[in-house]
């Protein structure tokens, strides 16, 4: 990984931080988007795995929604794309052994 987008990876686990995640896992693919207009002006394209308590009883765009208020200032350069994975702890775990995840509402 690059220094910038390690940089940026820090910024985003410590704006995560007031989710209280127990798992934060970032990947950084801006390097599949060299040359699109996003990656020009310096914006990466990030895939995040984030597993957290404040997550349960949330749909699925309640959660996106929490991530996005939290990286708020990064999204306007730092961040051109976002894929968002959000977990409760259970539905990790069951993710983990095997099981299906309950599902998550989508509204």
């Amino acid at each position: 990984m690059s220094a910038p987008g390690s940089n940026t990876a820090d910024r985003i686990r410590e704006q995560l931080a007031v989710l209280s995640p127990t798992l934060v896992e970032i990947d950084d693919d801006s390097h599949r988007h060299a040359g699109h207009a996003g990656a020009t002006s310096g914006g990466g394209h990030y895939n995040l795995y984030v597993i957290s308590t404040q997550f349960e009883s949330l749909t699925s765009v309640a959660r996106h929604r929490l991530i996005y208020a939290a990286l708020a200032s990064l999204m306007r350069r730092e961040i051109h794309a976002l894929s968002i994975n959000a977990l409760t702890p259970e539905e990790a775990s069951a993710i983990a052994h095997g099981g299906s995840s309950k599902q998550i509402p989508a509204s």
